[in-house]
């Protein structure tokens, strides 16, 4: 399933934007190719980051994978519920398994990212 109201990056993330405001997550198709996710190391609130720049870890029981974010700026706020229940995100990967949400100061990045149909076209959907 690929929603298609998000923009994707390559390395299976997908963002929501409500003006430079960034909701990120990792796909559909990302979860389950990890399998059952275990445990998520969440960066800290008011990190500065980059886009394409890993800022957490994602432990399943098949992998361990880095957690990239699309855009550049500051995080605001992370998703607490994956601390308590991590396997939210195979459940529920584009609604309550959000990862970060991102206060983007480079909203231009979002050109850069696939459209739904690049990213079907991307997993071979």
């Amino acid at each position: 399933m690929v929603p298609d109201d998000l923009r994707y990056s390559r390395e299976h993330e997908w963002v929501r934007t409500e003006r430079d405001i960034a909701i990120i997550g990792i796909t559909e198709y990302a979860q389950s190719e990890l399998g059952d996710i275990v445990f998520v190391d969440l960066p800290k609130v008011g990190t500065n980051v980059s886009a394409t720049n890993p800022v957490a870890t994602i432990e399943a029981v098949k992998a361990v994978s880095d957690f990239y974010t699309p855009v550049s700026g500051e995080i605001v706020e992370i998703n607490e519920l994956i601390n308590e229940e991590p396997s939210i995100i195979n459940r529920d990967p584009y609604g309550d398994g959000w990862i970060v949400i991102v206060k983007m100061n480079k909203t231009e990045e979002l050109d850069e990212l696939l459209s739904p149909e690049e990213y079907k076209n991307l997993i071979g959907e």
